[in-house]
């Protein structure tokens, strides 16, 4: 899971989990690094949107996103349901969604351009994380760079 802005810099690199868990529950620890990060930077989250895809869709993740300050900005996930849900509807812009797409999208196909990556020859899997912490500064110093 990595966060990146409007300008393609990967602001908050990865959170760690096994192959086999559910992305859902992995937000909540993705949330506190990138809090922990911002403050150091000295940005400002307040007012921001976050836009995320179906699978982040949950009661805790939205409550997360709200406690930041920001707006959640993914599709709603109908979970097999055939009718629509009772009650307040979600807030979902489909044009913040499709700059998803020229941002985040942008960022794996940059990080897809390092070969180490993207065939996984690293064994271990925190020499993999250090290739991947090396790629993300990198694609950021080429906003700073030229």
């Amino acid at each position: 899971m990595v966060f990146c802005d409007r300008n393609c810099n990967v602001i908050a690199p990865f959170v760690t989990a096994p192959g086999n868990r559910n992305e859902t529950i992995l937000l909540a620890p993705a949330i506190s690094s990138l809090k922990s990060i911002v403050t150091r930077v000295g940005l400002e989250l307040e007012g921001g949107i976050m836009s995320l895809d179906g699978v982040y869709n949950s009661r805790t993740n939205r409550k997360a996103i709200f406690n930041l300050g920001m707006t959640p900005n993914a599709p709603e996930n109908k979970r097999n349901r055939k009718k629509s849900k009772r009650g307040k509807k979600q807030t979902f812009c489909k044009s913040i969604f499709k700059e998803r797409f020229r941002t985040i999208e942008r960022v794996f196909a940059w990080e897809d351009k390092f070969k180490r990556l993207l065939l996984r020859f690293e064994f271990h899997s925190i020499n993999h994380y250090a290739i991947k912490t090396i790629a993300y500064s990198m694609i950021n110093l080429r906003h700073f760079c030229g």
